[in-house]
């Protein structure tokens, strides 16, 4: 399987990443397992979380995500083969988004011994907070980095000033400079991205890994009107959807992937996967079946008649 190198490291990874938020949450440990299974078996080979998955769920405390990845790992004995990119800024408690250098300090040791490993291959601001300066939260990256305990850097949700600052100082200090941002991107939620984002990556090589690839699911064509929404425990996230715009684009899905002849899902990914700055985006499912459609994605090459439909209909 072809694979794609993230910004300027030597991390390569194969074209569609697992989203480890559902494990803990809405996939128990056994079928984690299998979908683990399955998902590396099928040539890929990058699965991302976070510390405070799945914190959101009555019971949790957060890092069950990561707990359940590492006993996985461990059972499988295949750590070398698998890149791991996981997170740290959430409120995991304190009441407060945290990316200061004794958070991020503790967050990584805490990280480490959850995923049962010596390294994280790709570490990741998840959240920012603007009363810390980037240095100090890129300094505890240094440290990291020095030690052995995390290869490469990467962001999520920082504003483009942020992120633009960061990339200042890691030059000017030496420090880790991120090589890869993960966004909110997909065929809905375009326009915050390409405007603020996409033109900055692709000025720096910095690859992008977008999250809610399939807007909570609603790229599925599962939800087409609010009756559909109890259908499973995210159908509450999906509503904000369901307007014009977001039916139009289900529209333009339909159209196709008859012509495909595969699912709305797979051909939103395509969709993604023909971005310019995209390395892979990242996506979760919770049975077999829901894979199988996902990973057939990495076999559709759509044409510019196809793109032009699906950004047709997803314009803003």
């Amino acid at each position: 399987m072809t694979k794609r190198r993230l910004g300027k490291s030597d991390i390569e990874i194969a074209s569609l990443i697992f989203g480890g938020n559902v494990f803990g949450w809405t996939v128990d440990e056994k079928q984690s397992f299998a979908l683990l299974d399955d998902f590396t078996a099928a040539g890929f080979n990058c699965i991302d979380t976070a510390d405070s998955y799945s914190r959101w769920v009555p019971g949790n405390s957060g890092g069950e995500s990561e707990h359940i990845i590492g006993k996985w790992m461990k059972a499988r004995n295949n750590r070398d083969k698998v890149i791991i990119a996981t997170k740290a800024g959430s409120d995991m408690g304190q009441g407060h988004k945290d990316v200061s250098r004794a958070y991020i300090l503790k967050a990584a040791e805490d990280s480490l011994k959850r995923l049962q490993t010596d390294y994280i291959d790709l570490y990741q601001t998840h959240w920012d907070n603007e009363e810390t300066p980037v240095d100090e939260t890129l300094e505890a990256y240094d440290i990291l980095v020095k030690q052995g305990k995390v290869k490469w850097i990467g962001a999520s949700n920082l504003s483009p000033e942020r992120l633009r600052g960061s990339l200042e100082v890691s030059k000017s200090k030496g420090y880790p400079t991120y090589q890869t941002l993960q966004p909110e991107y997909n065929l809905y939620d375009r326009e915050k991205f390409e405007k603020l984002y996409q033109p900055f990556c692709v000025e720096n090589n910095i690859s992008v890994i977008s999250y809610y690839s399939l807007a909570s699911g609603f790229l599925t064509g599962k939800y087409r009107s609010e009756a559909d929404l109890t259908k499973s425990k995210r159908g509450g996230g999906i509503k904000k959807y369901l307007d014009e715009r977001g039916l139009r684009i289900l529209k333009a899905l339909d159209e196709i992937s008859a012509k495909y002849n595969t699912t709305p899902a797979s051909i939103a990914l395509a969709w993604l996967m023909a971005q310019p700055t995209i390395a892979a985006p990242i996506t979760s499912a919770t049975s077999a079946e829901q894979l199988k459609a996902l990973i057939n994605a990495v076999n559709i090459v759509l044409d510019n008649d196809a793109i032009s439909v699906l950004n047709t209909a997803s314009s803003y």
